[in-house]
C-alpha cells in the first residue's frame, strides 16, 4: 500500500498529528475533508480568514500558489512527518 501524502506540503502523512481539512469552511456548510499535517493545517488557518478560504483559496493549487505558504512549504519540507511546532497568527491576519 503506498504512503499517503500530505495535500499542502507533499510530504507522507505519517500516523500521528493529522488533523482533517475543509477546502470550504465548515462555517460555510463545507462538508469534503481531507487528511492533513496539523502543522500544515494550522498554518493555513494562521495565515487566512474563513471569508479569505471559502472566496480565494478553497483549493489546494490556491492555498500554494499564497507566498506565506509556499516559505512554509520550504522550510517544512526536509521534517519528518509527525513533526509539529505552534503556529503563531500571521501579522497580516492580525491586523484585519
Amino acid at each position: 500500500m503506498e504512503a499517503e501524502h500530505c495535500p499542502l506540503c507533499g510530504r507522507v502523512l505519517g500516523t500521528v498529528n493529522i488533523d482533517r481539512h475543509h477546502l470550504v469552511p465548515k462555517t460555510f456548510k463545507g462538508k469534503e475533508q481531507f487528511p492533513i499535517h496539523k502543522i500544515c493545517h494550522r498554518k493555513i488557518h494562521s495565515v487566512f480568514t474563513e471569508r479569505e478560504l471559502l472566496h480565494s483559496y478553497h483549493t489546494w493549487e490556491a492555498l500554494r500558489a499564497h507566498p506565506d505558504i509556499q516559505n512554509f512549504i520550504a522550510w517544512v519540507a526536509n521534517k519528518p512527518p509527525g513533526f509539529y511546532v505552534r503556529t503563531d497568527t500571521s501579522a497580516r491576519k492580525k491586523s484585519r
